[in-house]
């Protein structure tokens, strides 16, 4: 029996408004193009695949190379097994012309409901709108769509399921304030990635609160691209040029490992942020928060399960963030 679900102007709009605050970047996604229709009050009915004994359950990942994705993957297929779905999951290799292709593809077989981690946040729009027009409900989790973007294509979708990432990079300012003291000199850079809303909202919530500080400044930011290599090349560059840093904010756990792998046992520098995948935590990098990728696989399937049953789902879910400090070990599945 196929079931309807309203997906009311506000709690849609709320959802758009929640990333928006959250400081996306303008891409310039508003005059690109595409359906202006501002379909946000549309009436979602579910496909009747989901009335199949075992529904279709499409899942898009952006890699495998970040142990963080290798995590979401496995509590996404455990969960699914439990909630009687089975389940696809495509593998983008971080490229967002890959990603849309897959997911038409996944479209093509008619699932019950996408589960959507976007490689990138400003073309994730046009996935969106490709299920919204396939009649598939999108559940976005750990990188939320930018909010023009999905606005300009008059797409929408069901809920946002990630990490508190502005209470994270909270949390990380006030361990470098405890550990440094509340008046101490910090001289910081950002290993960060602007493309996406997540690291965004980090960044923004790190430097609110590090602002408590009147003797914190930043003084460069990079982009670390969420990859081992490339933050470990731009932290290089950005200490070249920036000899007086002495704190790191690393926004995601590659951004970390990069950094510490850049900074040698020999350096001053303290790297704080998003926990480096299973590295423990020492002087040189003294507090961490975690997001645990698993579990939100697990109850990204949840969500989907609960709409399915005709249970009333939140447009937005944000999970909290595990602290780690100086001589604990972040375990499988605990990462930035």
């Amino acid at each position: 029996m196929k079931r309807r679900h309203l997906l009311t102007g506000p709690a849609t709009i709320g959802v758009i408004w929640a990333l928006s605050a959250c400081g996306a970047v303008d891409t310039g996604a508003g005059s690109g193009g595409g359906s202006t229709d501002g379909d946000t009050t549309a009436a979602q009915e579910l496909p009747a695949s989901c009335s199949d004994d075992i529904p279709f359950l499409a899942v898009a990942l952006p890699n495998l190379t970040n142990p963080y994705y290798v995590a979401m993957k496995q509590g996404f297929e455990d969960a699914g097994k439990e909630q009687g779905f089975t389940v696809e999951v495509q593998i983008a290799d971080d490229d967002d012309a890959n990603q849309l292709s897959q997911v038409q593809s996944m479209l093509q077989k008619k699932p019950c409901a996408l589960a959507l981690n976007p490689v990138k946040s400003e073309p994730a729009a046009a996935l969106v709108k490709a299920a919204n027009d396939a009649g598939v409900p999108v559940f976005v989790v750990n990188v939320g769509v930018d909010p023009d973007a999905l606005q300009a294509q008059g797409g929408h979708i069901v809920q946002y399921l990630g990490a508190d990432n502005a209470e994270g990079g909270k949390q990380s300012a006030e361990q470098v304030l405890a550990d440094f003291g509340a008046d101490a000199e910090l001289t910081i850079g950002f290993v960060t990635e602007p493309d996406e809303t997540p690291t965004q909202q980090r960044d923004q919530g790190f430097e609110d609160a590090i602002a408590a500080d009147p003797n914190a400044k930043v003084v460069a930011r990079v982009d670390g691209n969420v990859k081992p290599d490339d933050s470990l090349r731009a932290t290089t560059e950005m200490l070249s040029g920036n000899p007086d840093i002495n704190v790191i904010f690393a926004s995601t756990g590659p951004a970390a490992y990069g950094a510490l792998q850049a900074l040698g046992s020999n350096s001053t520098v303290k790297v704080y942020g998003f926990c480096a995948a299973e590295t423990a935590l020492t002087d040189q990098y003294p507090g961490c928060v975690a997001q645990e990728p698993e579990a939100y696989g697990a109850d990204v399937v949840q969500q989907v399960r609960d709409y399915v049953d005709g249970k009333e789902v939140q447009p937005e879910v944000l999970k909290s963030l595990k602290e780690f400090t100086t001589g604990q070990t972040p375990g499988p599945g605990e990462v930035g």
